[in-house]
Formats: C-alpha cells, sequence, structure tokens
C-alpha cells in the first residue's frame, strides 16, 4: 500500500500537533507563547540575519482588480500547513518550544515554503477568478482565499514571501497567535475550511461551516491548470449520513430496502452541501454567457452507492435542491481510487478513512470530513495508513 503521511513531523497529523493550544477562561484557545513579552529580533537572540530573498517572482496583479466583500465571494480558509510544506518548522516547535520555533523562522523568512496538498487547489481557484474577471469586470461573486494560521505575527513574513514567490493572489491573513480560528472563519462568512487540524476540522462542521481535513500523499498526480475539478462522495458529504445509519446497523439489504421505499424523500442535506452549492452558483455565471461546454469548473460524484438500486434517491434529491452534478459515478462498492484517478480531481472529500486512503494510493489529494456515523466506527478500527 502507498503510504499518506499522518506525521506530523512528516507532513501533517490527524493528532492535530499543530501549535497546541489549551482553553482559556473566555472559552479561546491560548498559545503556548500567550501571556509572554512581546517578541522582537533582540528578544529572540537571532544568531543569523535572514537570507536575502532569491527567486521570488513579480506578483502580477491586473488593472482594475479589487478585493470582493466576504459576504459576497465563495471564501475559502486555508489553513498555511496545508497550503506549503511546514512540517521542518513544527519538527523545530515540538522539539525545540515556541521561542527556537520564532528565531527558526525568522532567521529563514526568505527561503519561501515548497507547495502543500492544497496548493493546486488554490491555484484552481484562482485560475477560475481570472475567467470570471474577464466575464464579469465588476463582480463580486468570486472566490476569496483567507489563510488561516496559528502562527505568532512576525511568521506573516515569511509567509508573505512564499505567496509572493508562487505568485499566488492572497491578500487575506488570519494569524491567531494560538486562538482557535473557528470565530473568525464565521466572520469571514467561510464556504470551506481546509486545515491539517482535525479538531478544528470537527469546530468547524459543528458550527455549520463545511470543513475536511487534508493529507499529503507520497504521490501525487498531476491536474489540470485550466479546469478546477471538485469531487464529493454523497452519503456523509453532500447528504446526511441517515441512509448511511441504516446500512451500519442493519446491512446492505435492509439499506437498499430503506432507499426503495424512500426514493421520493429527499435526502437531508449533509455538511459539504453549501459548498457545492457555492461552486454551482458559479457555473452557472459561465453558462449564462454560453460557455457551458468550456466552465472552468466541474464538478463529480463519486459514491458507493449501487445505480439502480439506490441511485435514484441520491440523483432526485440533487435535483430538487437545484444541483448540477457534472458527473456521477456509481461504483456500487467499487474501490474509488482508480475512478479518481482517471478524474484527477484538485480535491476529493470523503467521510470514510478507507476511500480517503485508497485515493491516496492513486495519487489523489484527498480530504477526510469527520461527520456522521462513520467516524464512530474509524475510531474503533483505529485504521492508520502510515503502517
Amino acid at each position: 500500500m502507498v503510504k499518506m503521511s499522518l506525521d506530523p513531523v512528516q507532513v501533517m497529523s490527524a493528532q492535530d500537533e499543530e501549535l497546541k493550544v489549551a482553553t482559556s477562561s473566555n472559552g479561546d484557545s491560548k498559545g503556548s507563547w500567550e501571556g509572554k513579552e512581546e517578541f522582537d529580533q533582540d528578544h529572540l537572540g537571532l544568531t543569523t540575519k535572514p537570507k536575502p530573498v532569491t527567486g521570488r517572482r513579480a506578483r502580477k496583479v491586473e488593472g482594475g482588480v479589487f478585493f470582493p466583500k466576504p459576504e459576497n465571494a465563495v471564501t475559502v480558509a486555508v489553513s498555511s500547513r496545508v497550503l506549503f510544506r511546514t512540517e521542518r518548522e513544527q519538527k523545530v516547535f515540538e522539539q525545540q518550544g515556541i521561542e527556537e520555533y520564532l528565531r527558526f523562522q525568522i532567521e529563514h523568512e526568505n527561503e519561501p515554503f515548497a507547495p502543500g496538498p492544497a496548493f493546486p487547489f488554490v491555484k484552481a481557484l484562482e485560475t477560475v477568478n481570472a475567467r470570471l474577471r474577464e466575464l464579469y469586470p465588476q463582480s463580486e461573486e468570486l472566490f476569496d482565499i483567507v489563510l488561516v494560521t496559528y502562527n505568532h505575527a512576525h511568521v506573516g513574513i515569511r509567509l508573505i514571501n512564499t505567496i509572493n514567490h508562487h505568485n499566488l493572489f492572497i491578500e487575506r491573513f488570519c494569524m491567531t497567535g494560538g486562538s482557535s480560528p473557528i470565530g473568525y472563519l464565521k466572520a469571514w462568512h467561510t464556504n470551506l475550511y481546509l486545515s491539517a487540524d482535525s479538531e478544528k476540522v470537527r469546530e468547524a462542521l459543528a458550527e455549520g461551516i463545511a470543513a475536511a481535513t487534508m493529507f499529503m500523499p507520497e504521490k501525487q498526480t498531476e491536474v489540470s491548470d485550466t479546469q478546477l475539478r471538485v469531487a464529493f462522495d454523497g452519503d456523509a458529504v453532500l447528504f446526511s449520513d441517515e441512509s448511511e445509519r441504516i446500512f451500519k446497523a442493519h446491512g446492505l439489504d435492509k439499506f437498499f430496502e430503506h432507499e426503495r421505499d424512500n426514493e421520493d424523500t429527499l435526502l437531508d442535506h449533509g455538511p459539504l452541501k453549501g459548498f457545492l452549492e457555492a461552486l454551482g452558483k458559479l457555473q452557472k455565471k459561465f453558462y449564462a454567457k454560453g460557455k457551458r461546454l468550456d466552465c472552468p469548473i466541474r464538478t463529480y460524484l463519486v459514491t458507493a452507492r449501487s445505480a439502480a438500486s439506490s441511485g435514484i434517491r441520491a440523483l432526485k434529491t440533487l435535483r430538487a435542491w437545484g444541483l448540477e452534478i457534472d458527473e456521477a459515478l456509481f461504483l456500487a462498492g467499487a474501490p474509488k481510487g482508480p475512478m479518481l484517478e482517471k478524474i484527477r480531481p484538485h480535491i476529493y472529500f470523503d467521510d470514510q478513512m478507507f476511500h480517503v486512503e485508497g485515493a491516496a494510493e492513486m495519487g489523489t489529494i484527498a480530504a477526510h470530513v469527520p461527520y456522521g456515523i462513520a467516524q464512530k466506527h474509524n475510531a474503533k478500527k483505529k485504521t492508520s495508513v502510515a503502517k
């Protein structure tokens, strides 16, 4: 089996070692540096000056570009640890503490981070934005990317240098200095939150924010640089876990019977339904300009459901919601990895780690949605793909 790293030193962790925080009396989480005096370079005792910037590319900002109001945009909040590769810095923090960590970051602030698992997805969002601006120069219905990090503001210089180096268009930062970012996510009207910290992802889901935990596979399939491709599982991702509960409790035959009996009863919404809806609204802006066959957004349903036995209820639910899926794959329990390898999505969302692991084996960037009855089974199995 191809390994997918869950080790925080290697990439990121489902054990959530990202600048561990404790809860304060007001309910906010406080980092280990909270309550310390203000940091400055003299206090940190830097032994070497930051290296000069090398290889930075000029930012390409077109004339007339403006920043959309959060309430009008499709806001995607991305943790710095999934946008970039920061495992070396994480190791310094865990082994040497916050003071050495900050000193290390400042001494290396002109060395850009390498791209992380969310990087191709973010680049694809920017590609869509460029097309939208061509068709609708004054519209604020765009993707708005917010970089979210537990880091102290001192680390912001390195993050900005990295963003400039990779020519990313990210102007909105949320640097919480160890505090929980969840309240800020709500203020940003966040449509999707991607993080390496599964506990924070669960907090976001509990607040009604679409969220998922990302992992880096050891191999990564090349993805399109002209079309954003997003793939979703069905139950407990786009839909509720109602039907999955029947399957887990009573088996496959009862599941099929339940779906036949409730064929005309809509499934309740799942945690990622709102994000699919947001993608659909942007797709329709291209359709309105006659660009249906040249739309830079394509969506996929990749489900273990059987088409004839249980697929019709899923399709009727999507139609009733007014949502279109460009491609629907009903696999009847077959492995999802080979199909995802053909699709080559920028991101695939699933509630079961088994399918996340299978996707990673084939080089797909997969994100775990810790929602629904499957999480109880995941906890019992303690499945690890790092074995």
